[in-house]
């Protein structure tokens, strides 16, 4: 257990990480922004051999699609963390301390979602901070029990809605139904103002946020999981951490390669599970290549690079988000056009 006493330091990995993390964000968030948010264009990947678009895509589906999603989640339970930290140490009182900055950071989330990007994940992160300050301060075996249960329950549930649509994406009038919706946002985004961008996301602001909702277990899981992480010296220098390092890089990394790669090959029934069962396992070992780069002093411009942007995570995020919408958007935000999406 740590010492709340003892000052914090500045963790290079972290800020590594998070620069990544970041970085990585932008890889899944410009597939959405190029395709005018049509997830059509996104999740299915049946066919994928098929073309040299379809080999990107798969690529980006292996690497990239969710292990952003994943590893973010961690990150922030480590921020929860070491917030949690800095109040016991400070003497604030820490469940207020922490509850008031996942309020700024709903809000934070809120604007974002409506004036740049409906897919916003902040909002979500800062509902399952509230939670989890209610349970950080329970015994390292409760942690435990919740983190399984969590994650076995939302593993579940995944991969039963995976095969579901999967199964239902058999069907061709369903086929029809979903590209025509997808083909509404797309001329929304394409032709239409952004003041009706603006109205479209509030006027669809549930299920718009349906995202939020279903990765809620993963997320309260994925938050422990940094906690005892952090607590467990992962991203220490330390001969404790090297070697949790050398083993989430040795075994979960293969593992999770696999897996992620398997999804290709279900003709579309594990598409669902990809992004939010397998993609998770990838994030941990994404930890454990990124803690070896680091510990092996390579690729220093690379990594110096990162943590610049890990210093400044949030306001990236924000920032790379902004300037996609300007970039694809832009020559369509005075458009007078009208067109609605139900």
């Amino acid at each position: 257990m740590h010492n709340p006493n003892q000052k914090q330091k500045r963790i290079e990995l972290l800020d590594i990480l998070r620069g990544f993390a970041i970085l990585g964000t932008l890889g899944t968030n410009i597939w959405l922004f190029a395709t005018y948010s049509d997830l059509t264009a996104f999740l299915d990947l049946t066919g994928w051999s098929a073309s040299a678009e379809g080999i990107v895509t798969a690529l980006q589906s292996i690497f990239v699609n969710g292990k952003m999603l994943g590893l973010l989640t961690i990150l922030f339970g480590i921020g929860l963390e070491m917030r949690y930290r800095k109040a016991e140490r400070t003497g604030l009182p820490w469940r207020r301390f922490i509850l008031w900055t996942m309020l700024l950071l709903l809000l934070d989330g809120l604007l974002h979602y409506v004036f740049v990007f409906e897919y916003d994940v902040l909002m979500s992160y800062a509902v399952t901070g509230m939670i989890v300050a209610m349970l950080i301060g329970l015994s390292e075996r409760k942690l435990t029990v919740i983190m399984i249960v969590s994650l076995a329950l939302h593993a579940l549930l995944m991969l039963s809605l995976s095969l579901g649509l999967g199964w239902i994406m058999q069907d061709a009038g369903f086929q029809r139904e979903l590209l025509a919706l997808g083909q509404e946002t797309k001329i929304l985004y394409a032709d239409g103002s952004y003041m009706q961008q603006i109205l479209y996301r509030l006027n669809n602001f549930f299920s718009l946020r349906a995202e939020g909702v279903m990765i809620g277990l993963m997320n309260i899981g994925l938050y422990i999981g940094g906690i005892k992480l952090l607590r467990g010296e992962a991203f220490q220098n330390t001969d404790k951490g090297r070697r949790t390092r050398a083993t989430l890089l040795k075994i979960v990394l293969p593992i999770a390669l696999v897996l992620n790669i398997v999804p290709l090959f279900a003709s579309g029934y594990l598409d669902l599970a990809l992004r939010y069962m397998f993609a998770p396992l990838l994030s941990i070992g994404y930890i454990g290549l990124l803690g070896w780069i680091a510990d092996k002093r390579a690729l220093r411009g690379l990594t110096n690079r990162l943590a610049d942007i890990g210093k400044a995570a949030l306001s990236c995020y924000v920032l790379q988000n902004t300037l996609a919408s300007v970039f694809f958007m832009a020559g369509d935000w005075g458009s007078a056009s009208v067109t609605t999406c139900g």
